[in-house]
């Protein structure tokens, strides 16, 4: 069966994550629905990540074994439409050997968080950032994140159920980034790893955010790490700011001109 790569855009809010569950809405179950459309086997797709409750993707990685050979602006546009009204979209397709797996063949997932530093409420915005009204002073919030970037065991920022077999990581990115708009500031949170632990990345910014507030400082955060203790961590931030914006491959599937 050809195995299709598919580059998947969605908005988290109104799914319990990613993975299919029996009594929830999941964008897996989603996709998988709108490939039943199109064949008559059922098919069960593989991601590069699972997302949690919430969290949105501008660039979330799977891969379909599909029953015929699709061109794949067709099968793009097919899905597209069987995916209708959900806030799920196929940004693009490739077709791939039958070995290439979009979990395993993976070298890094890319993550974006953005915290909006205002405090008029967020109107265009709801749902889509983590707001906070009080200032933040990003310096700070800097220095502290180059005491998370490196090779660490990462037990204080993981969630306790988390089921990955060892803490350590390497964190290869944790930058930060002020962007001013019109109607106020943004703070980025770029953070870039081969494989993250659960609820890692939203650890890092409820704790960064105490640095920025004045509450912590940098040399705190480094504490934290070295404890190796859950209850060391600051606050966990909510989901809605969270992003996975993009995964590695030593050969992008992507990278292929369209063909249509």
């Amino acid at each position: 069966m050809p195995r299709y790569a598919l580059k998947i855009e969605y908005d988290g809010a109104p799914f319990a994550g990613w993975q299919r569950q029996k009594e929830h809405p999941s964008v897996q179950q989603a996709v998988e629905t709108a490939i039943s459309r199109l064949q008559k086997a059922p098919v069960t797709i593989a991601a590069a990540g699972r997302t949690d409750a919430g969290v949105h993707a501008l660039a979330q990685v799977a891969h379909a074994d599909m029953e015929r050979d699709w061109e794949p602006f067709r099968l793009s546009e097919a899905l597209n439409y069987h995916l209708k009204p959900h806030p799920v979209a196929i940004v693009a397709v490739a077709r791939t050997p039958e070995d290439w797996h979009a979990r395993f063949s993976a070298t890094e997932r890319r993550y974006l968080f953005r915290l909006l530093n205002r405090r008029a409420p967020a109107a265009l915005l709801a749902g889509k950032v983590w707001q906070v009204a009080h200032r933040l002073d990003p310096e700070p919030m800097r220095e502290a994140a180059r005491h998370l970037v490196g090779r660490h065991d990462f037990t204080t920022f993981r969630a306790s159920e988390c089921q990955a077999d060892s803490p350590v990581r390497t964190l290869d990115q944790l930058d930060i980034e002020t962007v001013d708009t019109a109607t106020g500031r943004e703070f980025h949170f770029h953070v870039r790893a081969r494989a993250f632990l659960h609820n890692q990345v939203r650890s890092f910014v409820g704790t960064l955010e105490r640095v920025g507030a004045g509450s912590w400082s940098p040399e705190d955060v480094r504490h934290a790490l070295e404890a190796r203790d859950r209850a060391a961590c600051g606050p966990v931030c909510p989901p809605h700011g969270l992003y996975l914006a993009g995964v590695g491959y030593p050969d992008d599937p992507f990278d292929a001109p369209p063909t249509a």
